[in-house]
C-alpha cells in the first residue's frame, strides 16, 4: 500500500482514492503547479491534504470561505492533525500568537483569506514559514470571468517570488474553459498539470417542470421519495413557511436559514442530517460542508442566479451513487422576480460612485483623507437618509469591499431580534385593549409570519415605515410587549464596522475598478441567460445542457432527466397511436382528421405517429390526401 493510501485509511477511513485524486497528489509531489477541477462532493481538500501530511512543514490554504475555512480546520482537529485558521475578528496580538504556532508549533495546516494577503506584516511572517505547498480553494474568485471574482485573489500569484520551488494548486468545483485558462495565468502556474472530472452524475436525474401548484407538485415528488431531501427557497420567509406547510400535510420538515441563531442552525441540521425529519427548507446558506451520502432529492423552487450555484446545490443529490433527482419547479412569473432580485439590482458606475461619494460624506470624510479609519455602519439607516435601494446599495457595498476599497468586518445583521411568547388570541385580544399600539404590532405580524415560531431578526426602519410611526415610537412599544410577557425581545449592537482601506479619490477610486465592474454585470447578465436556455429548450437533454455550459460534449442523452423521460413517453404513446391507426386503415383509407375523430388521443401524438408510419413506409399518402395501407 502507497504512502499516500496509508494516511487516506489511517486519516480518513477509505481504501481507495477518487479518481482523479490519487493523480492530482502525485503531480503535486512531483513540484507541479496543478489544476484541479472537480466537481460539488469531488473530494477536492484531500487533494492537498494528504501531500502536505506526506512532507516536512506546513500548506498554506488561500480560500474565500470562513465558513468552509472553519469547518475544515475543525475536521482535521478531530482527526488529531493540527491546523489553524486566521479568520477575521482575531486581534492583533492573537495573530502573532497564532503564526508563531505555525512556525515553532509544528502545525500542518495554515488556512486564510487572500485578503489577509495584503497585510505586508502577515505576508512578512508567512515568508519565514516552512511552506510545502500552496492551496488555492475557490480558484475561479481570481478570475474576472468566475462568479465571484475578488480582486484580493489577483496578488496570490505574488507569492511565487517568494517561494519559486512550491508547487501551487487551483481547486475549484465550478470553471468554464474561459474560467480555466484566466486562473492559470493570473496565478502564474508554470508548466501546470491538468486535471478535470467530468462534470456528468449518471445518477442525477435533472427534472425541470413549468408547474403553477408548486407545493402540489413537492408533495407529490417527497410522497413518492421518502428519503432525505432538500428544498432550496429564496428568501428566509419562505424557509418558515414552507417547513410549517409541509408539516401541515404530514411531512417532516426544518428549516436553514442565514438569519437564525447558530444553536438553532445547528440543531436543525442534527435534525436533518440524523434522519429524525425528512425534508430540510433551506436558503444557499446551507450547504456548505453538508456532505450527506443519501440526499433523493433535491427541489429548487425558483429559479437559480447561476447555473455553477445550480449545479453545486443539485449536485448535494445521490453522492451515494444511487439514482436521485434535481428538480426544478418554475412558474411564468419567476424570470420576472429572479430578474428583479439578481438583474435590476446590479449596480452600474455612476451608482457605485454616488454611493461611495455619499459614503464619504456620511462618515465626514474628506478628500485626500480616511485611510484605515474604523465606523460603526448600519445599511438601512443610510440607505433612509440617501433615498437609495437598500438591495443595490448593499451590492455596490459588497463589491467596494471584494474591491479592497473597504472592509467589512461582517455581513450586515439586524440589531433586534424578537419572538411573540403568548398564542395568537392573546395578541389580538391585548391589541384590541391598546388599540394605540395596534397598528405596530399588525405590521410586525404582517411583515414577520413566523414570529411565533422562531426568534425573528427585525428591522426597526421598516416596521417604522409599515405602521407610519417613529422608530422610537415602535422601541416603545416593544419594550411595554417584553414587560407584559408578550414577547422575548433582544437588542444588541451588531452594525458592520467599516473600514476604509484608502484615501478618498472619488472617480479615481471608482474608474480604476469600473471594469471589474462592467464585467461582473456583463457575466451575471450571461449567466441568467444560460439558466433560461436551460429551463426554456425543450429540444435538448437536460444533462446535455447543464455539461455544454462547462465546456464538455455529450452526443448521448441522458435517458432519465425531463426532457429524456418525455421524448420515451411520446415514443411509447406513438407506438400505441401507431397500432390504433394500423387498424383502422386495414377497412378504409382516412384523412387525417378522420383519424382524429376516430382516436381519442391528442392531435400531436396522432401526427406524430403518421409521420413515423410515413417514413417507416407503414402507410402511403394519396393523391385524394388520404392515408392507406402500403400493401
Amino acid at each position: 500500500m502507497s504512502e499516500a493510501l496509508q494516511i487516506l485509511k489511517k486519516y480518513w477511513n477509505h481504501d481507495s482514492f477518487r479518481l482523479p485524486q490519487e493523480e492530482i497528489i502525485n503531480a503535486v509531489l512531483e513540484g507541479h503547479d496543478t489544476f484541479a477541477l472537480m466537481p460539488t462532493g469531488g473530494g477536492k481538500s484531500v487533494c492537498f491534504q494528504i501531500p502536505a501530511l506526506m512532507q516536512k512543514g506546513i500548506c498554506l490554504v488561500i480560500s474565500p470561505l470562513i465558513a468552509l475555512m472553519k469547518d475544515q480546520v475543525a475536521n482535521l482537529q478531530k482527526r488529531n492533525i493540527k491546523a489553524i485558521a486566521l479568520t477575521g475578528g482575531i486581534k492583533s496580538d492573537e495573530l502573532i500568537d497564532l503564526l508563531d504556532n505555525c512556525q515553532f508549533g509544528n502545525y500542518k495546516f495554515l488556512y486564510l483569506s487572500p485578503e489577509r494577503l495584503q497585510s505586508d506584516w502577515i505576508l512578512e511572517r508567512i515568508k519565514n514559514l516552512p511552506i510545502n505547498l500552496i492551496a488555492i480553494d475557490e480558484a475561479h474568485c481570481v478570475s474576472q470571468w468566475g462568479h465571484d471574482f475578488r480582486s484580493a485573489y489577483l496578488k496570490i500569484s505574488n507569492l511565487k517570488t517568494h517561494f519559486p520551488k512550491v508547487p501551487f494548486l487551483a481547486l475549484t468545483a465550478t470553471a468554464t474553459p474561459r474560467v480555466k485558462e484566466d486562473i492559470i495565468t493570473q496565478l502564474g502556474l508554470e508548466n501546470p498539470q491538468s486535471f478535470e472530472k467530468s462534470f456528468e452524475r449518471k445518477n442525477i436525474a435533472y427534472m425541470v417542470f413549468e408547474i403553477e401548484d408548486k407545493l402540489f407538485r413537492i408533495k407529490q415528488i417527497l410522497s413518492k421519495n421518502r428519503q432525505p431531501s432538500i428544498i432550496y427557497v429564496r428568501n428566509r420567509k419562505s424557509c418558515i413557511d414552507i417547513a410549517a406547510q409541509l408539516n401541515s400535510l404530514g411531512f417532516k420538515a426544518t428549516f436553514y436559514h442565514g438569519g437564525l441563531a447558530t444553536k438553532d442552525k445547528n440543531k436543525n441540521m442534527q435534525l436533518w442530517m440524523d434522519e429524525e425529519v425528512q425534508v430540510m427548507v433551506a436558503t444557499n446558506a446551507f450547504g456548505m460542508g453538508i456532505d450527506k451520502a443519501n440526499v433523493k432529492t433535491v427541489i429548487h423552487t425558483q429559479l437559480p442566479e447561476n447555473l455553477e450555484n445550480y449545479y453545486q446545490e443539485a449536485g448535494r443529490a445521490g453522492r451515494n451513487e444511487e439514482k436521485a433527482f434535481a428538480l426544478l419547479l418554475t412558474s411564468p412569473s419567476d424570470v420576472a422576480q429572479t430578474e428583479n432580485q439578481f438583474i435590476y439590482v446590479l449596480p452600474d458606475k455612476k451608482f457605485l460612485q454616488e454611493v461611495f461619494i455619499k459614503m464619504c460624506t456620511y462618515f465626514q470624510i474628506a478628500y485626500g483623507e480616511g485611510i484605515n479609519e474604523k465606523f460603526s455602519f448600519n445599511l438601512n439607516q443610510f440607505c433612509i437618509r440617501y433615498k437609495f435601494p437598500v438591495l443595490k446599495t448593499y451590492n455596490a457595498i459588497q463589491f467596494l469591499d471584494r474591491q479592497g476599497i473597504i472592509s467589512l468586518s461582517q455581513e450586515f445583521s439586524e440589531k433586534i431580534s424578537i419572538q411573540f411568547i403568548i398564542p395568537s388570541k392573546e395578541v389580538i385580544r391585548y391589541t384590541s385593549l391598546n388599540p394605540n399600539d395596534e397598528e405596530i404590532i399588525l405590521a410586525i405580524l404582517r411583515t414577520y409570519p413566523g414570529v411565533y415560531d422562531i426568534q425573528t431578526n427585525f428591522n426597526l426602519s421598516l416596521i417604522a415605515k409599515k405602521s407610519k410611526h417613529t422608530e422610537i415610537e415602535v422601541l416603545n412599544v416593544l419594550e411595554k410587549l417584553k414587560e407584559k410577557n408578550i414577547i422575548d425581545y433582544h437588542s444588541k449592537n451588531n452594525d458592520t464596522t467599516l473600514i476604509f482601506n484608502e484615501i478618498r479619490e472619488d472617480n479615481r477610486t471608482i474608474s480604476r475598478v469600473a471594469k471589474y465592474l462592467e464585467n461582473q454585470n456583463q457575466l451575471k447578465k450571461e449567466q441568467f441567460e444560460a439558466v433560461l436556455h436551460y429551463i426554456k429548450n425543450d429540444k435538448r437533454c437536460k444533462s446535455q445542457l447543464i455539461l455544454e455550459y462547462f465546456g464538455e460534449t455529450k452526443t448521448s442523452n441522458c435517458g432519465i432527466c425531463s426532457y429524456c423521460v418525455q421524448q420515451k413517453t411520446k415514443k411509447e404513446n406513438s407506438i400505441s397511436v401507431s397500432e390504433k391507426i394500423l387498424d383502422l386503415l386495414k377497412t378504409t383509407d382516412l384523412s387525417s382528421r378522420e383519424i382524429q375523430m376516430e382516436l381519442n388521443n391528442p392531435s400531436n401524438d396522432v401526427i406524430f405517429a403518421l409521420q413515423e408510419l410515413l417514413e417507416n413506409e407503414y402507410i402511403l399518402i394519396k393523391s385524394n390526401n388520404k392515408y392507406s395501407l402500403n400493401k
